[in-house]
């Protein structure tokens, strides 16, 4: 019985690892994503009145998005979990743009009636992507002024009179979430 129970409790601390490994990973891919859809709005303001190709940005061609500051934001936020980052690449997820991070965790599983358990750690991976929420008219001319469906939220660009800080939040026209 005292086996039973002890059997348990490594098994319940090497569950508890691998969730907060989970975590990080999940925590460092929304990190990410959400860095390069912040950097992506800027570039976008960047590029209106300047590029005739500008609503393309809303449909998040491969090109649009970069990496920039993507990774540093993903390995801030698994340190601030007790984890690091073994891995990060750009990934594409039914046609999505997005990051894969891998992490492992700072800490170990703890000592434990199974030997060689004491520094073991754990690993754990995930992918979030960048999703555009505004719709337009598919005749829309970017030279002429553009009213934007995002999500119900109407953003209107007039390329001849536009300032960047015009543009919402990034989070209104392009929405984060973890894929796998």
């Amino acid at each position: 019985m005292l086996f039973a129970a002890l059997a348990v409790f490594v098994f319940a601390q090497a569950a508890s690892a691998r969730n907060g490994a989970q975590s990080a990973a999940d925590a460092a891919a929304l990190a990410a994503a959400q860095q390069a859809r912040d950097e992506l709005v800027l570039d976008l303001g960047d590029v209106i009145g300047e590029d005739a190709d500008w609503l393309d940005w809303l449909d998040l061609p491969g090109e649009a998005l970069t990496v920039g500051d993507a990774e540093a934001a993903a390995r801030q936020l698994a340190a601030d979990n007790d984890s690091a980052v073994e891995a990060f690449q750009q990934r594409q997820v039914d046609g999505r743009p997005g990051f894969q991070v891998d992490v492992r965790t700072n800490y170990a599983v703890g000592e434990s009636i199974i030997p060689g358990t004491e520094n073991m750690r754990a690993r754990a991976s995930a992918t979030a992507v960048i999703q555009p929420r505004c719709d337009f008219s598919l005749d829309a001319d970017p030279a002429q002024p553009v009213e934007l469906n995002c999500d119900g939220e109407p953003v209107n660009i007039d390329p001849e009179d536009f300032d960047p800080d015009d543009l919402p939040d990034a989070s209104v026209m392009f929405s984060v979430h973890l894929a796998e």
